[in-house]
């Protein structure tokens, strides 16, 4: 799923040319700022190399601004890689971005939040639909590594199930027990003829 996102966020994306932009005059879906809305995680957009540079200078915005109760986190998921150097003994293990050209922002989406994210500089766009972003669903968030959300899931014990996820992807299962705590599920699996238990996350399946 992790990938589906990413095809999407590139799908969605145009480019401007100017980082140093003063400001954005481009159409948009216009918001209530008297309307309270729950934050939700939204994608944007950045020049290659900026993503720390823009969650810094945002986060000091919202200090500066006190806005802390509107857009409430910015973060880039990163992943840990370890490698060879030449000569070394030892790998050399680092901080990898996972989406490089993205930072994630949860956010109550308001024209003032709308606008004080675009021109951040280094951002070029919000990831969406037209000028409308649009928000991450949940499941897309936990895939991303975002954050881990509690997922909902329409099933029950004794339904099939398709694995979505892992080197099972496409196996037909039958579910066997539901943890919502936790957020796993215990399936049986049919491999080779024969009945196999497998413990999933809710992410890794999708009911028939």
């Amino acid at each position: 799923m992790a990938d589906e996102v990413k095809n999407k966020m590139e799908r969605a994306v145009t480019l401007s040319e100017n980082p140093d932009a003063a400001s954005v005059s481009e159409d948009r879906t216009h918001y209530d700022d008297e309307t309270p809305t729950e934050p939700r995680w939204y994608v944007v957009h950045t020049y290659s190399g900026y993503e720390n540079k823009v969650k810094e200078d945002l986060e000091k915005t919202i200090e500066n601004r006190n806005l802390q109760n509107l857009i409430l986190e910015v973060k880039y998921p990163t992943e840990t890689v370890s490698e060879m150097t030449e000569g070394s003994k030892k790998p050399k293990v680092y901080q990898r971005k996972v989406y490089p050209g993205y930072v994630m922002v949860k956010m109550i989406m308001t024209d003032s939040t709308w606008y004080i994210v675009r021109n951040t500089r280094g951002v070029t766009s919000f990831v969406g639909s037209g000028n409308k972003p649009i928000p991450l669903t949940d499941e897309e968030v936990t895939a991303m590594g975002v954050e881990r959300m509690t997922l909902k899931l329409d099933v029950e014990v004794g339904e099939s199930v398709r694995i979505v996820n892992g080197p099972f992807a496409n196996f037909i299962g039958t579910v066997t027990e539901l943890n919502v705590e936790t957020q796993k599920v215990k399936l049986l699996v049919s491999l080779f003829g024969k009945e196999t238990p497998m413990e999933l996350d809710f992410i890794d399946i999708q009911k028939l």
